[in-house]
């Protein structure tokens, strides 16, 4: 539990603290840009990996207090939400994005709200947070909270983190790229600042649907656990 608890507190100050502030830029001066980058995606992925490994292990503990568990409502509403988790994730690794790592360059593009990001400018993180809040949905024990939970703010978190990244290294450019999309999925839709384009993701859209089908059917060799029945 020790090690969960710790790996998830690394996950979240690597992210919000060094990634999502002024040192951040700090650290770029001194090392370079891709130095930085390279370093910054080690260190991720090393601190996710001991974040599952302590998942996994704290599973076979004996201490993991349970509040809530699923229900046939609330199964078949987490299948609904993780349907439009992969319909976010998938088009959003798929889409051109300033947002994104290496794709700043993509503010100067003519539209660069195209695609998934009409509904959203973070489709990605969103679609991490949707599916984390989904599978909280279903597991209400402590470590499952841990896990997910931390997942889950990061996810919002670090949206709103690369927003003030953005807008303090790029200004107006970025201030007007945020006039014309939406923090808010759909946001900028409602407000009409923007028009659905589903045929502008739809190949994306199919590519999540295919990888949502296959998760649930591969999910007790993923989790250990059927995502149905």
């Amino acid at each position: 539990m020790l090690q969960l608890v710790l790996a998830s507190a690394a996950f979240l100050l690597l992210h919000l603290w060094v990634s999502g502030t002024p040192l951040r830029d700090r650290l770029v001066a001194r090392l370079g840009e891709g130095a930085y980058l390279g370093l910054f995606s080690l260190a991720s992925v090393a601190i996710l990996v001991w974040m599952l490994a302590a998942y996994g292990g704290a599973r076979s503990a004996g201490y993991n207090p349970t509040w809530w568990g699923p229900t046939p409502l609330t199964q078949h509403v987490q299948l609904v939400l993780m349907l439009v988790a992969f319909l976010l994730i998938v088009p959003g690794v798929m889409a051109r994005n300033p947002g994104a790592v290496g794709q700043t360059g993509a503010l100067q593009d003519a539209d660069p709200v195209r695609g998934i990001l009409r509904v959203t400018r973070h489709p990605f993180l969103w679609g991490v947070g949707i599916w984390a809040g989904g599978h909280l949905l279903v597991n209400g024990d402590l470590i499952s909270l841990i896990l997910f939970g931390s997942l889950g703010v990061l996810a919002i978190g670090g949206a709103a983190s690369i927003d003030a990244k953005r807008r303090r290294v790029y200004g107006e450019t970025w201030a007007g790229f945020e006039a014309k999309s939406s923090f808010v999925p759909f946001a900028a839709i409602l407000s009409g600042r923007q028009t659905l384009r589903p045929g502008e993701f739809a190949l994306p859209a199919l590519v999540g649907l295919a990888v949502y089908v296959a998760t649930l059917l591969g999910h007790p060799l993923i989790a250990g656990v059927p995502a149905l029945g």
